[in-house]
This record gives C-alpha cells, structure tokens and sequence, in this order.
C-alpha cells in the first residue's frame, strides 16, 4: 500500500479518537527512517491507548504490517512503526518537551484533510 494511504487511515483513526493537535511531516528528503512522521498529543494514558488501539486496528483492517509499537506500558509517548510512517503519539507535556515538529523543521508539512 502507498505510503501516503497509509498516512491518512492513520490520520482518520486518529481523529475518530478525538487525538489533539495531528501533524504529519513529509520526511522523505531528510531521513531514510520513514517517508511520513504523523505526530498527535492526548492528555491522559487511556486516551493514548485509545488512539494507538484505533490505528493499528484501522491500519490491519486495511492489511499493513505494524513493524511495531513501542511505548505503550508507559503511555507517555508511544511510537507506531509501520515501515514508511512512524506515527508519535504523546502526552502534552512529553510533547512539548521532546518537540519533534522544530527537530524535524527541515520536513515539509502534510496538509491534512479531516
């Protein structure tokens, strides 16, 4: 499946569980890690694993490989590999303090459609 697909099942399942502030950066010209970041915030640990339950849910139905799921005994931030998007789910203040969005400022910005 198109990276860019993948994206947006994300994106929407995201949403669907109510995830604050969704950003996806195209990283494809400046890490060899992934072609999107989507980064989201939520404020509790049972939001998050609401939100990450939902994508990876979506994202199976849809027949892509999670790579894997770090993070998610802790709930501070878990990250979901699936090859070539990496989505970071976080708390507010994991998110403010590690701000992926200025360490990754040389990536374009997705605009998103909800």
């Amino acid at each position: 499946m198109e990276s860019k697909k993948i994206l947006e099942i994300a994106v929407h399942a995201a949403d669907s569980r109510k995830a604050e502030e969704i950003v996806a950066l195209d990283v494809q010209k400046v890490s060899l890690l992934a072609d999107y970041f989507l980064i989201m915030h939520a404020n509790s640990k049972r939001q998050i694993n609401a939100i990450v339950e939902e994508i990876i849910e979506k994202e199976e139905e849809a027949g892509v490989k999670i790579k894997r799921v770090e993070g998610q005994k802790s709930g501070r931030w878990v990250l979901i590999d699936m090859g070539d998007v990496v989505v970071h789910v976080f708390q507010t203040e994991e998110r403010a303090f590690y701000n992926l969005e200025k360490l990754w400022a040389d990536a374009l910005p997705v605009k998103l459609e909800f």
